[in-house]
């Protein structure tokens, strides 16, 4: 049996999710022949503008995973909608990290979840019918000299879902809304969306960048942020804009929670996303519908020795792009079938009596009964990619004595989550169309 001792004291804070805050400012696009990265900063962080030092541990884990819970209904349907190098850093807010980048001329500063699992940059503007509770102040466009709304007639308000005409008939309106009924409508419009990057002493400029200016916002959105930075595959995701420039090439880093050093995660576009060298396994993106989510294929799950096969509804040849995967969710979600099969083959693997979480959020719990337990070694097979998965962030300290199985069945949705992507190098290529893994110690970056 492949095991690990998991330190409880190294477990603290370690069940919140990803998303992105772009700290802002980018220099014009030339600049990006060498690409350009930017940092991830974690919510839970105490770089982060939302860490709260009065909350427990056990709060922040409660909250994370109520969080995760929301993110799963982010991928349901809803009735409203259906060569560079660069890097950023990523702060995760609401279960996600968060991007600081600017937007306007004279650029204003933003902070915007980072999530893959969208494609519109948005962010509340002036004047607002309805917006959220926002601390910073709020964009207002008139203010920007490079700002323009689009016309109903471009292809840049035909390529977005969800759009029509505004009352005089002359500029594009957007409307976006997720699975936990969060929501923007606004302008679509084109201004200069700016970022900081950590390779390079000036900021990268995007001018003519595709943004939605939201006049009527409302949701599970945090008062210090403002907004969405869509980073799906989709064609006015920030990803698909800067394309040509970055190669189609982007990539991430995950900081484990439980590290001790405070190096922020990174965002990085361009030659410097390439993921390669010894160790790199690659994986192929299906093309699924909506083109938004980023779909893989999930073959197998190993536990020590043990391999579980998935099968599909109707047998195996269903399994291609069975499973999203995901920056913005905490956990890491299972077939309910199947799942049940994986949980109790990690229960085998553990000589502990069960408890039960208070919460009954995670299944498969245990009191350590002493500082260390031993983790059992869990692989994920996915086509062509074998990735055995961090041991310290495969369990979760939910309070002060309970440790649990940082995975859950939905019968639904299929995703794998940011904790078991943590000390990953994981490399987007979208014009290979694959998805690249590499054992990386991400505090090293």
């Amino acid at each position: 049996m492949a095991s690990h001792h998991h330190s409880l004291l190294s477990l603290a804070a370690s069940a919140t999710t990803f998303s992105v805050i772009l700290l802002c400012c980018f220099t014009l696009i030339e600049s990006l022949n060498g690409g350009f990265s930017v940092d991830l900063i974690h919510r839970d962080s105490p770089d982060s503008p939302f860490y709260n030092a009065s909350e427990t541990h056990s709060q922040r884990v409660a909250k994370a995973l109520r969080r995760s819970i929301n993110r799963v209904n982010h991928f349901k349907p809803s009735s409203s909608v259906t060569p560079n190098l660069a890097q950023t850093d990523i702060i995760s807010n609401s279960g996600e990290y968060l991007m600081k980048y600017s937007v306007g001329t004279p650029p204003v500063a933003i902070l915007g979840v980072a999530d893959t699992g969208s494609d519109l940059i948005w962010l509340q503007c002036r004047p607002c019918t309805e917006c959220y509770n926002q601390a910073p102040p709020i964009f207002d466009p008139k203010m920007s000299t490079t700002y323009k709304s689009v016309p109903c007639t471009s292809s840049q308000c035909e390529s977005l879902r969800k759009t029509s005409c505004s009352n005089d008939g002359t500029s594009c309106q957007y409307s976006v809304s997720y699975g936990d009924q969060s929501f923007s409508n606004g302008d679509l419009a084109v201004d200069t969306f700016t970022l900081g990057s950590t390779t390079s002493d000036h900021p990268v400029l995007l001018p003519k960048t595709i943004i939605g200016c939201g006049h009527d916002n409302n949701g599970h959105f945090d008062a210090k942020g403002s907004g969405i930075v869509g980073l799906g595959g989709g064609t006015v995701s920030l990803v698909s804009q800067l394309s040509s420039s970055i190669s189609g090439k982007f990539s991430y880093c995950l900081v484990p929670l439980t590290s001790r050093d405070k190096k922020s995660s990174k965002l990085k576009f361009g030659s410097d996303a390439v993921v390669s060298g010894p160790g790199t396994v690659s994986t192929p993106l299906v093309p699924k519908s909506p083109d938004t989510f980023y779909f893989l294929t999930l073959e197998a799950m190993s536990v020590g020795s043990k391999r579980l096969e998935l099968s599909g509804s109707s047998g195996s040849g269903d399994l291609e792009g069975n499973i999203i995967i995901d920056s913005g969710t905490t956990v890491t979600t299972l077939p309910t079938e199947f799942y049940s099969e994986f949980e109790s083959a990690v229960a085998e693997e553990i000589d502990l009596e069960r408890s039960d979480d208070p919460s009954q959020f995670l299944s498969l719990c245990y009191k350590p009964t002493s500082d260390s337990i031993e983790i059992p070694s869990i692989t994920a097979h996915f086509t062509g990619a074998d990735v055995k998965l961090n041991p310290d962030t495969t369990f979760v300290q939910i309070n002060e004595e309970l440790l649990c199985l940082a995975f859950r069945a939905n019968q639904e949705i299929t995703i794998f989550g940011n904790l078991a992507q943590s000390n990953l190098l994981v490399g987007y290529d979208l014009v290979k169309k694959t998805v690249s893994f590499k054992p990386t110690d991400c505090t090293k970056l």
